[in-house]
């Protein structure tokens, strides 16, 4: 099957309310564009109508539809790869089911990929989401921004393009865990952003808990730099200094004013607090661990039940 211009790559779980206007907004996007595609949906192992409505709509437009389907459930970024590693097109387009970002400003994204862009990220111009969610959003925009020096305005906006340069260097990586929006900006030379609409979920809930979204964060964090291991070696030394000089304080006291027995609780508190401080660093070291031992165990990161539609040659 000869390459096309663009790919667009959507994840699919338990989104069967939403596909129909999916499909009724998506195609004609895209034929309005004049540029040859393909749409490649991945269905993650989803428990409703889903992979039906998908069938279904391959049957209606198989000249640019294929279909993926997992025989699980294995999440969005081992999703998006598995689009990755199957589509064709020069440039490769990844959008969510939920109708939240308009697939008529796909157009946005093109032009700046025409422009030599080979990286483009989005910016929501108005999120329609809870109140946490912009809270959370931001906090860990400006963490995430510090510790890996990855700089996305938005980072949780599915809409993004990739050139194939890119796409293909992303396939190389066989990591079990990672974010690819930071990869793929790691690998670019020309990144850019723009700004696109952002809609409610036309149906549905977000499949990403408040908890998701913290382990996303924690993948993104660890995946990209050891900096918070070095912070808490730093913290450790500093904590180590200030224990020496309380306890030196504490010896003086005792010589000079003799035993005493309002401290007890002072000396408590200081414990538990140092208790608490080791054991967030055991976390940050277990987060770690757990990433190498994901790893070691070369795990397959999907599996393919079937394909609708025809594969990408290989060289």
């Amino acid at each position: 099957m000869s390459e096309c211009d663009v790919s667009i790559v959507i994840p699919v779980y338990n989104e069967e309310a939403s596909l129909k206007a999916l499909f009724e907004r998506l195609y004609p996007a895209m034929d309005a564009l004049g540029r040859s595609y393909e749409i490649v949906f991945v269905n993650d192992g989803s428990r409703d109508a889903s992979a039906s409505l998908l069938s279904a709509q391959y049957r209606i437009r198989p000249d640019v539809t294929r279909v993926i389907f997992f025989n699980g459930n294995y999440g969005q970024h081992p999703a998006i790869l598995a689009g990755f590693s199957h589509s064709r097109g020069n440039t490769v387009i990844t959008l969510d089911a939920d109708l939240q970002n308009p697939p008529e400003d796909i157009e946005l994204l093109m032009l700046e990929i025409d422009k030599g862009h080979d990286y483009v990220g989005s910016i929501r111009r108005q999120r329609n989401d809870v109140w946490w969610r912009h809270v959370a959003s931001r906090a860990m925009n400006r963490l995430r921004e510090r510790i890996t020096h990855i700089e996305m305005t938005d980072q949780g906006c599915m809409m993004r393009a990739y050139s194939r340069d890119i796409v293909d260097s992303i396939n190389q990586c066989n990591e079990m865990h990672t974010f690819i929006p930071a990869l793929a900006y790691s690998f670019a030379q020309h990144p850019t952003e723009v700004v696109i609409g952002h809609e409610p979920r036309h149906a549905g809930e977000s499949k990403y808990s408040l908890y998701s979204l913290i382990r996303l964060n924690f993948d993104l964090m660890t995946g990209f730099s050891v900096m918070p291991l070095q912070m808490f070696s730093l913290l450790g030394m500093v904590v180590s200094m200030g224990s020496a000089v309380l306890v030196m304080y504490l010896l003086g006291r005792r010589f000079v004013l003799g035993p005493e027995e309002g401290g007890l609780f002072t000396l408590f508190a200081i414990a538990f607090f140092l208790i608490g401080i080791a054991l967030f660093g055991i976390g940050i070291l277990g987060e770690y661990i757990g990433r190498i031992y994901h790893e070691v165990r070369q795990r397959p990161r999907f599996l393919i039940a079937r394909i609708l539609g025809s594969e990408r040659k290989t060289p």
